[in-house]
């Protein structure tokens, strides 16, 4: 399974958008953003379905791909390219199987068992958190840091996505403790400017 390019997840939490949502997915995609989780964990399923039908009408001309947090009904009904499934949530295998195998299915993590155990099941990708602690989840922790997360995402098969507090002064260190790719939220939705901070990303993880 090829996940999406670049990889830079994006995960939406409208409770923390200083602007409306879809304003600023449509200026991350602007910005070279190709991969967008709705989280929305308040939303009901069908309020869910409503916003990855507008996610996907402005994200389709970019073909960026489109993933909903848990709620696989909605993902079936939208149509959407994949699911991210919290620990203890359906199975990676149920998901791919009412999806489709060409389905992007991720799950979060936080050890190794819990690493090892996603790619056992199928899982395409995790998230490996927190790397630090996040101001979006400051109760969230201890922070992996550097040398906890390497020490997971070295023994991990399938591609691991740091997530947690990080930003552009820490992405470069982020990537050099073996992450093959960011998951970023509160910087973004924040965002004055999306776009911009975006590609600043991109670029970091580019050179």
């Amino acid at each position: 399974m090829n996940l999406p390019e670049p990889p830079l997840l994006l995960i939406t939490d409208r409770k923390q958008a200083i602007h409306p949502l879809i304003e600023i997915i449509s200026s991350a995609l602007d910005g070279g953003c190709r991969w967008i989780m709705l989280r929305e964990k308040d939303l009901t399923t069908d309020e869910r379905i409503a916003l990855l039908f507008e996610l996907t009408e402005i994200a389709t001309p970019y073909d960026a791909s489109i993933l909903v947090n848990e709620d696989l009904t909605a993902a079936t009904a939208a149509g959407v390219h994949g699911l991210h499934l919290p620990q203890n949530s359906h199975s990676p295998a149920k998901a791919r199987a009412q999806l489709g195998p060409d389905a992007v299915i991720g799950v979060s993590a936080h050890t190794l068992k819990e690493a090892n155990a996603a790619a056992n099941a199928g899982a395409d990708y995790i998230t490996l958190s927190p790397f630090f602690i996040s101001p979006s989840k400051p109760n969230y922790g201890p922070a992996l840091m550097p040398r906890g997360f390497s020490a997971i995402a070295k023994h991990v098969t399938i591609p691991v996505l740091a997530l947690g507090g990080i930003d552009h002064i820490n992405t470069k260190e982020v990537l050099a403790a073996g992450a093959n790719g960011i998951a970023i939220m509160g910087s973004i939705m924040r965002s004055e400017d999306p776009a911009s901070d975006i590609k600043y990303f991109l670029d970091l993880i580019h050179e």
